[in-house]
């Protein structure tokens, strides 16, 4: 299978998964949206050899070092009764001889009878089809030195499947702006935010801004925006000639029906040609050639966690988001625009568009980089991100020396 031409793989899509073969390769082009690519995308060959592959398959799924970090888990219910999955990872008390006595803020309440000020807390909202565990390099490096929320959006990873969706209802970006400001009012009611997210994550923010700016206005100190998009997201091309673009977009609402009416049928394609669905994986996700194997089976490993139906209908979202008018809630606090120059999905001139909105923020075009660039290039987003904390008063400099690094800590 991986080595189907592109011209098969569209005649598949289009055909609408008729049958186990084709619904397998239709089930691996829609699956690779969850990477933001498109149905019937060209297909090009592994450039990591069959053997190499396995190997680190077998030894990711045996030792599972990434998306291993886990935190203090939590629920925050969403307006339609959807139960949103988070876990906080909570600054590390650095004093000597306090262990297990809780923070440093808890230890002056009860020596002076003061509340202390509520800490900064990070919320890193994470991309379609992925999860809170793609962040697993940042949360590594960042462990302990600041206070973090990490969730996962609804019908994705731990999170409860959406209840409105399972009643048919489609999901809207606005229904994500508003989990996000649930899973804030749970997790961190007070104290300031950085908000930091990914892809869809990001348009997520944007939604949150668009719907509740007195909260950005009171609440947001800095805010980050990882391969993202304000909209005209219709408009890309995902790296083929118009035809194949035209192609797509002609056959992609009937694909998409058939596949999410399909599911159980759909999966099982989708495991069956798993060869090509890493092929697409590491084409959309990624813009180096020498990902590290381990890498692009934690990335594959995310995306085929999410089921087809939920890739199926979140999909129509992305061309009608449009938050380019929220973007100004954001010029009064340092913004950290991150994008690779490779990214095939949400293209850097994406990034640049909204650095056009926001002039007074840190645009940062990272080479040789795709989609998946937190994990392609896990220190320079860290370092990044780190600047950021730094930037905004939120974190001091001399507590993030050790941020670069994304080997896993000891206890860990």
């Amino acid at each position: 299978m991986s080595g189907s031409s592109a011209e098969e793989v569209v005649a598949a899509t289009a055909a609408g998964a008729a049958g186990w073969r084709r619904a397998g390769i239709a089930g691996a082009a829609i699956g690779v949206l969850a990477a933001g690519a498109a149905a019937g995308v060209a297909v090009e060959r592994l450039t990591v050899g069959r053997g190499m592959r396995k190997k680190a398959r077998l030894a990711l799924d045996a030792t599972g070092p990434y998306g291993s970090l886990r935190g203090t888990p939590g629920r925050a219910v969403a307006d339609d009764g959807t139960e949103l999955h988070y876990e906080i990872d909570e600054v590390e008390d650095a004093s000597p001889g306090e262990e297990g006595t809780g923070s440093a803020g808890s230890r002056r309440r009860r020596l002076f009878g003061r509340k202390a000020p509520a800490p900064v807390t990070v919320v890193f909202s994470h991309g379609y089809c992925l999860g809170q565990d793609s962040w697993h390099f940042q949360r590594a490096a960042l462990r302990g030195l600041v206070r973090a929320v990490y969730w996962d959006q609804r019908s994705h990873g731990r999170s409860g499947r959406g209840r409105t969706q399972a009643d048919g209802v489609p999901v809207g970006i606005d229904q994500l702006g508003r989990d996000l400001r649930a899973v804030i009012d749970a997790a961190a009611p007070e104290g300031p935010l950085v908000l930091v997210g990914h892809s869809m994550g990001g348009m997520t923010m944007m939604a949150l801004a668009d719907q509740y700016p007195a909260l950005i206005r009171a609440a947001v100190a800095a805010v980050a925006l990882v391969g993202t998009s304000s909209g005209k997201l219709g408009e890309v091309n995902f790296g083929l000639p118009v035809a194949g673009v035209n192609a797509v977009r002609r056959v992609l609402p009937g694909v998409l029906k058939a596949l999410g009416s399909q599911t159980e049928l759909v999966e099982k394609g989708r495991r069956a040609t798993a060869d090509l669905f890493a092929g697409l994986i590491k084409r959309y996700s990624f813009g180096s050639r020498d990902v590290d194997p381990a890498v692009a089976r934690f990335a594959e490993r995310l995306i085929e966690s999410t089921p087809i139906d939920v890739v199926a209908e979140f999909y129509p979202a992305f061309t009608e988001h449009d938050k380019s008018g929220a973007l100004p809630a954001f010029r009064d606090v340092p913004v950290l625009i991150l994008a690779g120059d490779k990214d095939l999905v949400t293209p850097s001139s994406h990034s640049e568009a909204i650095a056009d909105v926001l002039p007074d923020a840190e645009l940062v075009i990272v080479p040789d980089a795709g989609h998946l660039v937190m994990l392609e290039h896990p220190e320079t987003v860290t370092d990044r991100l780190a600047d950021l904390l730094v930037r905004s008063g939120t974190v001091p400099g001399a507590n993030v020396g050790g941020h670069g690094s994304t080997a896993r800590r000891p206890g860990r």
